[in-house]
């Protein structure tokens, strides 16, 4: 017979301490991480490709630390967030009265990342006419600033991520060829977090740990249920999407038994397959199940299953309905 739940074991607890959370041993992973210690040493430029959400910053940083240039800076941009007419002057800084609103000259993020490394996060996303000027700065380590003729030298290591189709982007001249070329000098892949299920239970319990230590909560116990249910998700935010829902999961949960509310994730997978809709179910009347049998049949009131589970007494009592799950025949009333 299944065991109904886990523990968070010592080495569980020991890994999830990792300075940079780049936890995993699926093979995606460990590819992955090996590229990463290969490439840290070196100066040359780093594009990380994956979906949104996969952990590419932390891959960036992990670069960044395992190299030469680790007591250096280590400055982000994201060219997705900065409107194009401010992004060349979050590059490249500019000089007082450069454009209407430049009241003061201001430092560019390629001068903070002297000596360090600068990681340009949504690379995809950088309009086509600033592309040239990013080219010249990476073959000849220096720039201007706006409004300025002053050349300034700068030694930066590029590294840069994306969840677009560069390849895709330069055949439609989206995307400069020799500047997709010139960050393109090693690639890393980072896998999906439907690529990476026996990562999962790892990943939960770090997260569970986490946000139990942020939110003064004490938290030993994940069912087996639930582990298997969030398996069989799809995960289209990836192993942000986890976090996000553990999160959720650590708020809801008043005792030591995780909450997971297995049901928000029914809306969010509309790839899944029949089998995984019906493992969601099963998972969570589950769920319900043990929670009801561990406050002896109870729903309502401060000690009932409705507040252990984070849901008002009707919408329990509702799903109860909707799962079928009823009350032992010995009992007399639900609440």
């Amino acid at each position: 017979m299944a065991t109904l739940a886990t523990t968070m074991p010592t080495h569980r607890r020991e890994q999830s301490r990792s300075e940079h959370q780049l936890i995993g041993s699926s093979l995606g992973m460990r590819r992955a991480l090996n590229a990463v210690g290969m490439v840290a040493p070196t100066d040359s430029a780093v594009l990380i490709q994956g979906e949104t959400g996969t952990g590419k910053e932390l891959i960036a940083r992990a670069v960044h630390d395992q190299s030469s240039r680790r007591h250096e800076p280590f400055v982000t941009l994201n060219c997705a967030a900065i409107p194009s007419g401010l992004l060349e002057s979050e590059l490249f800084g500019h000089e007082r009265g450069a454009y209407t609103g430049a009241l003061n000259s201001a430092v560019g993020r390629f001068q903070l990342a002297h000596q360090g490394t600068l990681f340009l996060d949504e690379i995809g996303d950088m309009p086509l006419e600033l592309q040239p000027k990013l080219l010249r700065v990476l073959q000849e380590q220096e720039f201007e600033r706006l409004g300025s003729t002053r050349t300034i030298r700068v030694d930066v290591r590029i590294v840069a991520a994306t969840n677009r189709d560069l390849f895709k982007m330069v055949e439609e001249r989206r995307f400069r060829a020799d500047l997709f070329y010139r960050l393109h000098v090693f690639p890393i892949a980072l896998p999906p977090l439907r690529e990476r299920v026996d990562d999962i239970p790892l990943l939960v319990w770090h997260f569970v740990r986490k946000f139990a230590e942020r939110m003064n909560r004490q938290i030993d116990i994940v069912p087996e249920q639930a582990i298997e249910a969030l398996k069989q998700h799809s995960w289209p935010g990836n192993i942000r999407e986890l976090q996000n829902f553990i999160e959720r999961a650590v708020i809801l949960s008043s005792g030591p038994v995780l909450c997971a509310p297995l049901g928000d994730l029914k809306g969010s997978g509309g790839s899944q397959t029949s089998a995984a809709r019906l493992t969601l179910a099963d998972a969570e009347r589950s769920h319900i199940l043990e929670v009801l049998r561990q406050v002896d049949w109870v729903v309502g009131g401060h000690r009932g299953a409705a507040v252990r589970l984070g849901l008002p007494r009707t919408t329990l009592l509702h799903r109860m309905h909707k799962l079928g799950i009823v009350p032992e025949e010995s009992r007399q009333s639900l609440c």
